[in-house]
């Protein structure tokens, strides 16, 4: 290999192996409070190496300002915040091994955007030739060769996105930060730059600590999610653990859909519950916790897509209870359907892609249905 060439595969953007088992990022005891109002409340995370990690929650939930004091721009009240084992309260934000991705992208119009891109290398002491190489791989990297000249009313929403994140890689960070930024987009658009933005992620494998309160998108992108609520950390697990395995009412009733029936614990025999629920009678579960004690009140909880709809009574065995069809919505590849049962308050949502017994012309409004679930489907939670 010559020299040119030595020259030019030093330069290029290598893929940071990505471990997954040893914590990058220590969030110790961490508090953030802005006069009176506590905006983030003794949140403790650790975030792997390589990892693609989601901070979830509503507008105002704390998540937004997590992610700034992790960049260097809040400084929290209380706490400690270590990247790669080294304390960050006394490193300013430019001096940080991260960089971050706005909503807005920030991209500068005056500028076109190979300039964009590269404006985060101005301090850097590189030579034009050095500077040049690291804008085309950047470029590579979000797929947009060719693109150096164009000025940013040129680009599209998603264009931008992808020159935004090229300009905060090229400074090769070992942590990227992502405040929303695929908030700006439309619903087709924001789905496509989700798989490109995992695909990236992994490509690179440097740590993603990524901002939204869309838990669809959470779900699909993250490797682990910590979900907040009023400056706390609700819980912090995989998607699929998130999904199937909620541990308070909050989180499951934030990440998809969920029904909730009230209910009282009649009978505990190892992890076998008995239950006298609202509406439905007594029926079983299959569950464990320590908030669950005979006699005391528990929230059952059940996903639309676990109940069964039918219009004939159900004699496989399974449990059931009888219901009226409220209303139904088309929603292409499923339809959901809401049945009120007697004596609960809220009709339940049944996800399904095909009816048993029955086309959907029969189902008209005010029909008696029925309503089945298998036993390990009901998740069992505490009362708030």
């Amino acid at each position: 290999m010559d020299g040119k060439n030595r020259e030019k595969s030093s330069l290029l953007i290598t893929r940071i192996p990505m471990t997954k088992n040893t914590n990058f990022i220590s969030i110790q005891n961490i508090s953030k409070h802005f006069g009176d109002v506590i905006a983030v409340d003794q949140v403790n995370i650790d975030i792997r190496e390589g990892e693609f990690f989601s901070l979830l929650g509503p507008s105002g939930c704390g998540k937004t300002t997590l992610l700034r004091m992790i960049a260097g721009f809040e400084s929290p009240t209380n706490g400690e915040i270590f990247i790669d084992g080294n304390p960050m309260s006394e490193v300013p934000p430019n001096l940080r091994p991260t960089n971050m991705v706005f909503q807005n992208y920030a991209i500068f119009p005056h500028l076109d955007v190979r300039a964009n891109i590269a404006y985060g290398l101005r301090k850097d002491h590189l030579s034009r030739e050095e500077s040049n190489l690291r804008v085309e791989e950047a470029l590579e990297m979000v797929k947009l060769p060719g693109f150096g000249t164009r000025r940013a009313n040129e680009l599209s929403g998603g264009q931008r996105q992808r020159i935004a994140l090229a300009r905060a890689l090229i400074k090769r960070p070992k942590v990227l930060l992502l405040d929303e930024p695929l908030g700006a987009l439309d619903k087709k658009l924001r789905e496509e730059m989700q798989l490109e933005l995992r695909s990236l992620q992994e490509s690179v494998g440097i740590t993603f600590i990524f901002v939204t309160h869309d838990q669809e998108e959470a779900l699909t992108l993250s490797d682990r999610v910590a979900v907040m609520s009023r400056g706390e950390v609700l819980q912090n697990a995989s998607p699929k653990e998130l999904y199937s395995k909620p541990v308070n009412v909050e989180v499951a009733d934030f990440i998809g859909k969920m029904n909730f029936l009230n209910a009282q614990v009649d009978k505990i025999d190892g992890d076998r519950i008995s239950l006298n629920a609202q509406g439905f009678g007594s029926i079983q579960a299959t569950a464990t916790g320590d908030f669950l004690e005979q006699g005391k009140d528990v929230i059952v909880a059940i996903r639309p897509e676990k109940l069964v709809l039918s219009t004939t009574p159900v004699t496989s065995g399974k449990a059931s209870v009888a219901g009226k069809l409220n209303t139904s919505a088309y929603l292409g590849d499923r339809s959901h359907y809401y049945v009120s049962v007697n004596g609960c308050d809220h009709p339940f949502a049944v996800a399904t892609h095909e009816i048993e017994s029955a086309s959907d012309e029969l189902l008209e409004r005010g029909r008696e249905v029925w309503l089945s679930w298998a036993e390990e489907s009901l998740i069992l939670l505490p009362v708030a």
